[in-house]
């Protein structure tokens, strides 16, 4: 009974801070619109200020206090910076907000199926790493269809360097000709230099917000025909080719670990497709798992087992080129 009362003023709590947070944030909308009108109105009187801007932008969050937690924890600019990645506009404190959500509603739905106290915490745990997997998962899309335009990028680089055009031209080319999410990266590469932004810094904060070894290389190429000269578009040229080889090579190891990646789908699908199918066939003989303890118990081993096997199957194909 305690436990299941602990559940409940938990997913109250989270409620009343998800209806806390959408008044706040239409509130702030509404004062925001106020500023600008006044603003307007007093234009002559109006002295910007850059770091009043700069803050605002680096706010985690609308929210004072939790904003002044977020700066606090070392990680929130990390997690910022996979937001960023996956390209999801949100702010840190709003997307810990949303997990905090999650985690109730999945332990309440949890707490309300087995009226057990032990899988509401596992529901609690797998409601808050939800949204995680899926912001890694969005990241891990974006970054690969930025691998296959990469190599199309460096050539448009080596054409325009053969047809005499500086690099910072050539940055601007690739971010209006080619498409995102490539084009939106090297816009902001551009853009930091022409606002005053060393090359060098600029490249290394696309090597921050991309995290991908081709990237590197590029990045390390460019620099070091900037310091000790060479033919850039040679260089730009072999490394293109360098990119689609590997590309070619992991395409044909990806057919070669179809079977175990099938193999991973059906072992990881199975088990849980066999109880949902008891339960819509034959739910009176499904009930001892999910209401006794030995039950519970199996359950748990099950799921131990099945991230154990998942973890063995994906290391075996999982091969890095």
């Amino acid at each position: 009974m305690a436990g299941l009362l602990a559940v409940i003023f938990l997913a109250v709590l989270i409620g009343i801070l998800a209806i806390g947070t959408a008044l706040d944030s239409r509130s702030s909308r509404a004062r925001t619109i106020r500023e600008r009108l006044k603003a307007v109105d007093s234009a002559q009187q109006r002295n910007p200020s850059p770091e009043m801007a700069i803050l605002r932008d680096e706010l985690l969050s609308g929210i004072p206090v939790l904003n002044r937690v977020l700066g606090r924890w070392s990680r929130s600019s990390r997690l910022q910076l996979l937001l960023e990645q996956a390209d999801l506009k949100l702010r840190a404190g709003k997307f810990i907000l949303m997990c905090a959500c999650a985690a109730g509603a999945s332990a309440f739905f949890m707490l309300a199926l087995t009226r057990n106290l032990l899988f509401a915490v596992l529901g609690l745990v797998l409601g808050a790493c939800l949204p995680v997997w899926v912001v890694f998962l969005l990241r891990k899309r974006r970054f690969r269809k930025f691998e296959m335009v990469f190599p199309q990028a460096i050539e448009l680089l080596v054409r325009s360097a053969r047809a005499g055009h500086p690099f910072t031209s050539s940055l601007e080319m690739i971010a209006t000709e080619m498409s995102e999410p490539i084009a939106g990266e090297f816009r902001r590469v551009y853009e930091e230099q022409k606002f005053g932004l060393p090359i060098r810094d600029a490249l290394l904060n696309l090597a921050v917000r991309v995290p991908i070894i081709d990237v590197k290389f590029f990045i390390t190429s460019v620099m070091l025909q900037r310091e000790t000269g060479g033919n850039l578009a040679e260089i730009l040229d072999k490394l293109a080719y360098v990119i689609r080889e590997r590309f070619r090579l992991l395409r044909q190891v990806r057919v070669y670990t179809a079977q175990g990646r099938l193999t991973m789908m059906i072992l990881m699908s199975l088990p849980p497709g066999l109880v949902l199918l008891w339960c819509v066939i034959n739910p009176v003989f499904i009930k001892p798992l999910l209401t006794d303890p030995m039950g519970h118990f199996l359950i748990g081993a099950g799921l131990t087992l099945q991230f154990i096997g998942f973890l063995f199957i994906r290391k075996i194909i999982e091969i890095k080129v």
